[in-house]
């Protein structure tokens, strides 16, 4: 689809997008939509306006046709109170949203893993962190091999070859303790006379360093039973000789981990961070059901999973290039974003562009209740609405209006009826027929679906109006005065 606009809209459309976005961040999934509607409302408008048609009488038609759309969403939407309790609608609305941007292999997959980690972060009528779900990428094997972690992928990984790679029942301590030589914090210098003051002070540090690996070996062999294991996940260092110490009494270390994982392990395990080893007790340990390290390249990856009753998790994608794991990602946000959406408004709008076309019958039968030119702003909005359903005719291959009439007659007929079921009618992708996307999992989410409906007309009735501003005020400026001689 071509549409020629005025220059200036080129001028300003940056401006009020940039403003606008921060509103969309929340609701990322309908952003297509918002743009296509946009866009089709201008196109639609620049034929009255070519006439000699005032903008601000179209952007009056748009203003009084927003509020009867929406007014219509509202009644279109289907209440679902105990969605938290049915995964099966959840993965709907995931894969509704997914589909759309993903190959069907690759959909399903990351399907499974947003409604997973959804339901492993979230609680019925308690807010939703999204933070929490931690999207980690691996430029490794196909992309239909991304998978949900019940638990942290960390990209680092030990750093002793003997420490073990593979470990299961594992107690995990977190902790922010130096385990080697540290700088002073304050400007300070050491002096010595003798080669034996020297090795006297050398080897003081090292006993004060040894002596807190000692603590924890010995809290280590406390607290682990048969079968179990310790993984110590530092965010200070851990020298040599100390690795070496861990590693010969079968401890998995990892030196320097990001402050972000160390938040999420105990999130993801339990536990508290450690900030010494003087008053070890077993309440500050974590549990993870198995720790395994993955080596790709020169990169290392620790992935512990397994926990008990997590807050936090992990989606990893994997993918053979990284334009396929950004499309990815970019597509996981948005499942993400739209069952989240579901969760916290438990009320949906059956999908495949139902809700589109019943709403341009509804508009086409009550444009006349707008006086004066203004109805023509309120036609072009219900002609606008159809771009959605005939964007996806046209993606799928049908014959576009046909298909739309199709779907349009068929909810002609059930609301004649007296059934009211005209809004549950949408389009068959595959073969253009009238069907009802609710027995088929299609869903929308209805806070989506009015945040676009929103956005889309005040991006067009701002764009519109100051465009004619700035028309105005081009007509206003006359020629430069010219200067006496």
């Amino acid at each position: 689809m071509c549409v020629v606009w005025p220059i200036s809209y080129f001028v300003c459309a940056n401006i009020y997008i940039y403003i606008y976005i921060l509103f969309l961040y929340r609701y990322v999934d309908g952003t297509t939509s918002t743009v296509l509607f946009t866009g089709e409302l201008l196109k639609l408008a620049e034929q009255y306006t070519s006439e000699g048609l005032h903008p601000r009488l179209i952007t009056e038609g748009y203003e009084a046709a927003k509020d009867m759309v929406l007014d219509h969403l509202d009644g279109c939407r289907v209440m679902q109170p105990n969605i938290f309790k049915d995964r099966e609608l959840v993965a709907n609305v995931a894969k509704s949203s997914l589909r759309t941007k993903l190959s069907e292999e690759i959909a399903n997959n990351v399907t499974e893993a947003v409604v997973s980690a959804m339901m492993c972060i979230s609680e019925e009528d308690v807010p939703i962190d999204l933070h929490m779900i931690e999207i980690m990428s691996m430029e490794h094997k196909s992309g239909s091999e991304s998978c949900f972690i019940d638990g942290l992928v960390m990209d680092h990984g030990a750093r002793h070859p003997d420490m073990p790679r593979s470990m299961t029942n594992v107690h995990i301590m977190t902790c922010n303790v130096s385990m080697e030589y540290e700088k002073t914090e304050i400007t300070a210098g050491f002096y010595y006379s003798s080669a034996e003051e020297r090795e006297k002070m050398v080897d003081s540090e090292r006993k004060f360093t040894d002596e807190k690996v000692m603590q924890l070996i010995d809290f280590k062999r406390k607290v682990c039973k048969e079968g179990e294991s310790f993984a110590v996940l530092n965010q200070k260092g851990i020298d040599p000789v100390s690795l070496d110490m861990l590693a010969k009494e079968g401890i998995f270390a990892v030196r320097r981990a990001k402050r972000r994982n160390m938040e999420r392990l105990t999130l993801a395990f339990g536990g508290s961070a450690v900030n010494s080893f003087d008053d070890l007790s077993e309440d500050m340990l974590g549990w993870a059901g198995s720790l395994h390290e993955e080596g790709l390249g020169e990169d290392k990856f620790t992935f512990v999973e397994h926990s008990k009753k997590a807050t936090s998790c992990t989606i990893l994608i994997r993918g053979p290039n990284k334009h396929t794991i950004d499309q990815i990602k970019d597509a996981t946000r948005d499942g993400l974003r739209a069952v989240k959406a579901a969760l916290e408004d438990k009320c949906l709008i059956p999908g495949a562009g139902s809700f589109e076309i019943s709403a341009y019958r509804m508009l086409m039968r009550r444009k006349h209740a707008v006086s004066g030119k203004a109805k023509l702003g309120v036609e072009c909005f219900a002609k606008a609405l159809l771009v959605v359903p005939k964007v996806l005719a046209e993606n799928s291959g049908l014959d576009v209006q046909d298909a739309v009439i199709r779907v349009e007659e068929e909810q002609e007929r059930s609301d004649s009826d007296g059934a009211n079921n005209g809004c549950k009618i949408g389009m068959n992708l595959d073969n253009g027929e009238p069907f009802f996307p609710a027995t088929e999992g299609i869903w929308d989410s209805y806070i989506v679906k009015r945040q676009s409906l929103h956005l889309a007309t005040v991006l067009a009735t701002q764009l519109l109006l100051v465009d004619e501003v700035m028309k105005a005020g081009k007509a206003m400026g006359g020629p430069p005065p010219q200067e006496e001689e």
